[in-house]
């Protein structure tokens, strides 16, 4: 399930058209579409978070709880290797925008290793009751990509094989694909790459691009129609 890019294209430059506020290039709509896709994408985590402290409801198909969700687990991966850096530091996959669980696999049982700060670490470390073990290991993230593993040995070793993890990753680079044919820009479907996200999201894809091609051309009009437009959807899916 995707949402088509073309279609947000065509709807974007057919609102533009019809208020008379310019021409929207392709360069300009694919860098405002991947905008507009991580404001969407991001605005999930925060919208979840408001709705876990409201009490839901009974229904399978309005609760706003399991729709978020259900639009968060497109993106959800499960038991994804880890690449080995040296003994102890692993390097988490290149797509990865929220860590989830981390497991270690001493060839007997899958083991949850247990986040840490780097605080926190050294801290146990100089407790011989709260080291870290095999059997109860953790891990302080060392960068934005790595992830530094205690005990620092450990018999399987760490590697690809036996530390895996679950995680919510970043969506894929939406792109309209085109040619130049005449001067003019043509739709190339093999070269390009829908958006990532629920069906549900080609309106507010719609209206947020609007909203910031209108800021790159200065123009507040066009700002205004893709705010009361999606200011009425929101209204909308509130009541």
């Amino acid at each position: 399930m995707a949402v088509s890019i073309d279609t947000v294209y065509q709807r974007v430059l057919a609102i533009a058209n019809k208020e008379q506020r310019g021409y929207i290039t392709p360069q300009e709509f694919n860098l405002f579409a991947n905008q507009a896709q991580m404001r969407i994408f991001e605005n999930y985590f925060y919208e979840l978070d408001k709705f876990l402290r409201i009490p839901g409801n009974d229904s399978a198909y309005s609760d706003r709880i399991n729709i978020l969700e259900e639009k968060i687990a497109f993106f959800e991966k499960y038991n994804i290797d880890m690449t080995t850096v040296n003994s102890a530091t692993m390097t988490l996959p290149t797509d990865v925008y929220r860590l989830g669980t981390v497991f270690y696999n001493d060839s007997t049982k899958s083991i949850r290793v247990e986040s840490v700060t780097p605080k926190e670490v050294e801290l146990m470390q100089q407790t011989a009751l709260y080291k870290a073990t095999q059997l109860r290991p953790v891990y302080a993230r060392r960068s934005a990509t790595t992830l530094q593993f205690y005990p620092s040995s450990a018999t399987p070793a760490y590697s690809t094989t036996t530390v895996n993890c679950n995680y919510v990753a970043q969506p894929t680079t939406a792109y309209w694909g085109y040619n130049i044919t005449l001067g003019q820009a043509t739709y190339n479907q093999a070269t390009t790459t829908d958006f990532q996200l629920h069906p549900s999201e080609e309106t507010s894809l719609v209206f947020d691009i609007l909203e910031l091609a209108g800021i790159m051309m200065e123009d507040a009009n066009l700002v205004n129609i893709a705010n009361v437009e999606e200011a009425a959807k929101t209204q909308q899916e509130l009541t």
